[in-house]
């Protein structure tokens, strides 16, 4: 079990947050982007906090009339990789669909991720379909889904 904490974030994390982003090729959150996740009332954005710094965060996204949670992004610092903090942050983002009454949790990921999806897959996660041109460098994702169990 790593050492931190997962909470939900707060507008002071945007620059922690903007830093993860940069770990990834394409399809990064902007500032505008954080500051409007973080007061709109269908989305939960996560952060794990390690020695006062956010070393890796989870977007959970949420439509009305449907009992579906989207994990929309989840990052760590690849200097805290392997420490088990994507597996924390996947259950918290669990835990909030539930506390919202969804049944049901979907993401996407790039097919050639092999990690991630080997980390999904672990924690019961099943492969749902495929987005074409679903990145935007009009690469496919793969569409991974869990059935959440009630409390």
């Amino acid at each position: 079990m790593p050492e931190g904490r997962v909470r939900r974030a707060r507008r002071g994390d945007i620059a922690g947050l903007l830093a993860l982003e940069s770990h990834f090729p394409t399809d990064r959150l902007s500032r505008a982007n954080f500051r409007h996740l973080l007061t709109r009332g269908h989305a939960d954005l996560l952060v794990f906090e390690q020695d006062a710094r956010v070393v890796g965060d989870a977007v959970i996204l949420y439509r009305r009339g449907t009992h579906t949670a989207r994990l929309y992004s989840l990052v760590t610092n690849p200097a805290h990789r392997g420490q088990g903090i994507a597996t924390r942050l996947i259950a918290a983002a669990e835990r909030a669909a539930r506390h919202r009454r969804c049944n049901r949790i979907c993401l996407e990921a790039r097919p050639g991720n092999r990690a991630a999806i080997g980390l999904y897959r672990a924690l019961g996660y099943y492969a749902a379909g495929r987005r074409a041109g679903f990145y935007e460098d009009g690469r496919d994702a793969l569409v991974l889904e869990k059935h959440l169990a009630s409390r």
